[in-house]
């Protein structure tokens, strides 16, 4: 195999639009652990969603392969993934496929004797946002990939034990977290003002409008909890669904939908500088906009449930319900400067202790290393 003491182990990380990352939580995750293998030794090819075929560029030592995915509708990105696994088939020592949506054709590498790597990113039917007959596409090849995968990798504990209590085990499988960057200094929060707010004067959310992510329940929760400083509600206000729309329902001078903020000048102070951030993502594994927050630093008011547990362990509060929310807000309002930041400093120790990029591509180096590198 390539993966010979002759030659660098090679790799492919297939699943995600490209990087560099502008879009979500998997391109954001294969531009920090795709150019941190590159510097382990490690020969890494990514393949990108193109509109055609173009010749392959690279990214700080990184190879790009551009896959055209031209099919409508949601079948286009199953066509691109078959499509990439196809062009892979040869040439790596492990495929890694992002996401289990395509995994009927995850063999094909294997016909030619390459490992197969499929992260299982949650379960994904559940999400509201797929009408009945997609979630019937997905819950199926949730079971598919633990039978076409050499090895299937999850994000959080908690989801390893909760598919692998439903479905046939795969012979090998590895928990292998996301991470965050960790910034322990204070960014300026000058720019704040561009939205009406001061320096820990202001709740956060930062999430999409989907149900599961408790967006509604949020509101209402702050609401009823009769807080006088602002909530700042970041996301996509444009999406056109009926969630959405009941959601900006609830928009007051108290409760600030203020549509998405991809400037990260402004996103990372307004991150850093909010009194508490409030997360309601419940079906998820390791949830990256979860990780960024306790990057920053935040005071964590998080839904409960046995992925969040996993990720935050003792460093958050946590609420079930809306009145529960509301109580943990009324609770926070109460506390000192003193007890909010030993909330805080458990968070970024939390990180440094185990979701630092740095660290979450050790730890995939270590496993390439003992699965093809010798």
């Amino acid at each position: 195999m390539s993966g010979s003491p002759a030659g660098p182990v090679k790799i492919a990380i297939l699943g995600a639009r490209g990087i560099p990352a502008r879009y979500g939580g998997f391109e954001t995750f294969v531009d920090e652990l795709s150019r941190r293998l590159v510097t382990r030794g490690v020969h890494v090819t990514v393949y990108c969603e193109a509109e055609e075929s173009i010749g392959m560029h690279e990214y700080e030592g990184v190879q790009l392969v551009h896959v055209p995915a031209k099919a409508p509708g949601p079948a286009r990105t199953i066509c691109y993934d078959v499509a990439c696994l196809w062009r892979a088939r040869k040439e790596f020592d492990v495929v890694y496929m992002l996401g289990y949506g395509a995994s009927f054709a995850c063999f094909l590498p294997r016909l030619w004797g390459r490992q197969v790597w499929i992260n299982m990113d949650g379960l994904e039917w559940l999400r509201s946002k797929w009408n009945p007959l997609a979630r019937f596409w997905l819950k199926t090849m949730e079971a598919v990939a633990m039978r076409t995968a050499t090895r299937v990798i999850y994000d959080n504990s908690a989801l390893a034990e909760e598919i692998e209590g439903r479905r046939h085990k795969v012979k090998s499988s590895s928990v292998l977290e996301y991470g965050a960057p960790l910034l322990r200094e204070q960014t300026s929060s000058a720019r704040l003002a561009e939205l009406g707010v001061t320096s820990g004067e202001y709740y956060l959310v930062v999430c999409r409008f989907e149900p599961e992510n408790h967006v509604i329940e949020i509101a209402r929760a702050y609401a009823a909890s009769g807080l006088e400083r602002p909530l700042i509600l970041v996301a996509n206000k444009d999406i056109g669904t009926s969630y959405a729309a009941e959601t900006l329902l609830h928009d007051s001078e108290l409760v600030r939908f203020v549509g998405t903020v991809y400037d990260q000048d402004l996103l990372l102070p307004l991150r850093q500088h909010c009194r508490a951030y409030i997360h309601g993502h419940s079906v998820g594994g390791t949830n990256p906009s979860l990780l960024e927050a306790m990057g920053c630093g935040n005071y964590i008011l998080s839904h409960d449930n046995p992925f969040n547990r996993v990720t935050l362990a003792d460093a958050a509060q946590f609420w079930s319900s809306e009145a529960e929310l509301a109580e943990r807000l009324v609770e926070c309002e109460a506390k000192s400067e003193e007890d909010l930041q030993s909330k805080r400093q458990a968070v970024l120790e939390r990180v440094a202790d185990r979701y630092t990029w740095d660290k979450i591509a050790d730890r995939y180096h270590e496993l390439i290393q003992s699965s093809v590198g010798g």
